[in-house]
């Protein structure tokens, strides 16, 4: 996030860690120290081919001097602090088991041992995990549900109100913004409504570690008043795969220390150089090159937005969905595909690019695609992807009996307080074979339900809906 000066805040062109560990890798040090491949020459000769003799030399351990240790700020230290000040923060640690890690750390700092917190009820597993490991108590908060396409949006600043309304005992709120969907909440709302009950706001924006970096993205959750913000770097950042960041703000309403003590009990003390150096440089890019790159990337999204917009029976979830169902901003970089009018399931879909074009989606369900964009994604790229779409959509002939239930499910029990909790199940089914039933006719009798499963899932005796 640069200053509005146009200049760069500290020394973000600057890559300490990353410049450390390549120093390091490539002075031909004597390296009496793990890991064994000893930089290389004893690593399998097929890892070296995967990884390359470059990557295996940039493989050091902690507590090497002149990266980790020695006179502070150290590279490591300078790193994180250019996090902080690239993402408005005053507080930065760099996660090398992804945001799962940083919600384990909110979880065991904010949750401890018989501590309730309101948590969005779709929030990722890893929140759920947390609060096993920290013997915290949930009160969930629901997104907004689209019922037209099966999928949940955001959480609304009156829903959260009401979830803190009916806990009072809880200490800290956590969200989820943007959305698998791209779909951002209304933070600013989040941020007044949970500071008003006096808890901090825990924003997971891991699928936006890119906001602020281009002003036709949504801003930081840190921007909007949030206490605290994960985001999963290399999700579309440009880091390697398991790294990510969290970040606290300022003034924030948590305490920092008790999160550095967390993440110390969940840290390894064999953290790889090669995930952290790349958050370094990632961080990096989007200081200095982030607003181009972006403007380059949404110019290529646009010319497959148009060419999809083109094809018979697909349909865009866009911008056009801001202002409803909680929903405040929209991330183009999530290519979203509303497959319903094409008599077809995002699986099949899906499975059909897979198959003739070796296209790989991120999320297919019942009634949508997505499509994640990265950044530096071509144009030409999108394009032939938009082509591919087209191709497939063209071969693949509706089902004459398919009908699509909106607003009908199969329910899941829950292990989680709170007991039995609907598992959306929207899509196209034959009619004559539907085994689904309204959520709200057997989701709180558990022996119903159970019954209900063994019958018309498990022997598939047909049931008429």
């Amino acid at each position: 996030m640069a200053p509005e000066d146009g200049g760069y805040a500290s020394d973000q062109p600057t890559a300490p860690y990353l410049d450390a560990v390549v120093a390091y890798a490539f002075r031909g040090p004597g390296r009496y120290h793990v890991p064994g491949h000893k930089g290389g020459p004893g690593a399998d000769p097929g890892v070296r081919k995967a990884i390359g003799v470059d990557g295996l030399a940039a493989d050091v351990p902690q507590d090497i001097h002149g990266i980790d240790l020695g006179p502070s700020p150290t590279p490591y230290e300078r790193a994180e602090q250019l996090a902080a000040d690239a993402f408005g923060a005053a507080r930065s640690w760099f996660l090398t088991n992804g945001a799962t890690q940083g919600n384990h750390t909110l979880c065991l700092a904010l949750a401890p041992l018989g501590t309730r917190i309101v948590a969005q009820r779709n929030s990722h597993a890893s929140i759920v995990d947390g609060l096993v490991l920290s013997g915290g108590i949930p009160s969930f908060v629901a997104p907004e549900y689209d019922d037209e396409r099966g999928i949940t949006h955001c959480v609304a600043p009156a829903a959260l109100e009401r979830a803190l309304g009916d806990a009072p005992d809880a200490k800290a709120a956590f969200i989820v913004s943007p959305t698998y969907f791209g779909m951002a909440a209304d933070v600013a709302g989040l941020a007044q409504v949970a500071h008003a009950a006096g808890v901090p706001l825990v924003v997971d924006q891991s699928w936006g570690p890119h906001f602020g970096f281009h002003a036709d993205l949504p801003p930081t959750a840190l921007s909007q008043g949030a206490d605290v913000m994960l985001t999963s770097t290399h999700k579309i950042a440009g880091s390697l795969t398991q790294s990510a960041m969290l970040h606290v703000g300022h003034d924030a309403r948590v305490d920092t220390g008790a999160i550095g003590r967390a993440l110390r009990l969940l840290r390894s003390t064999s953290p790889s150089s090669l995930l952290i150096a790349s958050l370094d440089g990632a961080r990096r890019q989007l200081a200095m090159h982030g607003e181009q790159l972006l403007w380059e990337t949404l110019n290529a999204i646009e010319v497959a937005r148009e060419k999809l917009t083109t094809i018979p029976g697909i349909a865009l979830v866009d911008a056009s969905l801001v202002g409803q169902m909680g929903v405040a901003h929209y991330d183009p970089l999530r290519i979203v595909l509303d497959v319903r009018g094409t008599g077809r399931t995002g699986y099949e879909i899906a499975d059909a690019l897979r198959r003739s074009y070796d296209v790989h989606v991120e999320l297919p369900m019942q009634a949508t695609i997505v499509f994640v964009v990265g950044l530096g994604e071509s144009a030409a790229a999108l394009r032939r992807l938009a082509g591919d779409v087209e191709e497939v959509v063209k071969r693949l002939e509706p089902r004459p009996n398919a009908v699509f239930l909106p607003g009908w499910a199969v329910t899941a029990v829950s292990p989680a307080p709170g007991g039995a909790h609907p598992s959306y199940a929207h899509g196209y089914y034959e009619r004559d074979n539907a085994f689904y039933v309204r959520w709200d006719e057997i989701s709180r009798d558990r022996d119903r339900f159970q019954e209900w499963m063994r019958r018309h899932v498990l022997e598939r005796e047909p049931a008429v809906v």
